[in-house]
């Protein structure tokens, strides 16, 4: 079963939310997807300033098996990338929820996080996808 923090939110499309104390959000990928997807190998990250809208497509991870599209969970303006994983992208499956996040967004809205999954909620989607 995968570790998924309860304080985090979740997209079906395994990008999880942390809302941070200054209203940031930052945003990374699942425990559960970065074992799906196995050994990152490369990240392509997201423009600084860059306006993104809920469910835009923004980066992209490839990992020995596939490369797949991060999508923005929320509306707003790209304020920080995490340049480390340009060198060492396989962070993401050491540490998913720390060292592994990928971009950081100023949120045009709060209200688009909370419209995301509960830890609960997530934890039952990817339950289904295991049976």
């Amino acid at each position: 079963m995968s570790n998924t923090p309860n304080e985090l939110f979740y997209t079906q499309s395994h990008e999880w939310v942390r809302i941070e104390d200054d209203g940031s959000v930052t945003v990374g990928i699942s425990e559960h997807a970065q074992a799906l997807l196995g050994d990152m190998v490369f990240i392509e990250l997201p423009e600084i300033d860059s306006e993104l809208d809920v469910g835009q497509d923004c980066a992209v991870i490839e990992s020995v098996k596939a490369a797949s599209d991060i999508y923005s969970p929320v509306a707003g303006t790209v304020i920080a990338i995490n340049e480390a994983l340009e060198d060492a992208p396989e962070t993401i499956n050491s540490d998913a929820y720390g060292e592994g996040w990928i971009f950081k967004l100023q949120p045009a809205s709060l209200s688009d996080v909370r419209e995301l999954m509960s830890a609960e909620e997530y934890s039952a989607l990817i339950t289904e996808d295991e049976d």
